[in-house]
């Protein structure tokens, strides 16, 4: 099916707007796979920063819920949030609990662009080593 579309699209009417779709959803597919290697890398190190108005322990909670629940879920803020109402660690955090689901999606949308730069800054130290060591 897929074979006889990419070899008769160019009979198609709206073949541009078609593409233009195609490859929107192709982006959005690479964004989630850019952002769960991002959230794989990061609960696998657990080397985590303290981040401005959460605590270091909140911050980690949020990430490894989110990668346990799977960002891309729908309601994965709501049940994110129900999973901190229902963590006994969190038990005297009125902050925590009283956030929203959008607030936690905010701060979980903040941790992932953190993250991403992180990574990056990693591989361009990685790539700046291997120059300056040279070929073997």
């Amino acid at each position: 099916f897929l074979a006889v579309f990419w070899e008769r699209c160019n009979e198609l009417q709206d073949i541009e707007k078609i593409m233009a779709q195609i490859e929107r959803g192709e982006a959005r597919i690479q964004r989630r796979i850019s952002i769960k290697k991002a959230l794989d890398t990061k609960v696998s190190l657990l080397s985590f920063l303290l981040w401005k108005n959460y605590t270091e322990e909140e911050d980690r909670f949020l990430i490894c819920m989110l990668h346990k629940l799977g960002f891309d879920k729908e309601n994965v803020y709501d049940e994110l949030r129900q999973c901190i109402r229902n963590s006994p660690q969190f038990r005297f955090d009125w902050f925590l609990k009283s956030r929203t689901a959008m607030e936690l999606q905010r701060r979980c949308n903040t941790l992932i662009t953190l993250i991403e730069r992180e990574n990056m800054e990693l591989e361009e130290k990685e790539k700046a080593e291997k120059k300056k060591r040279g070929p073997k």
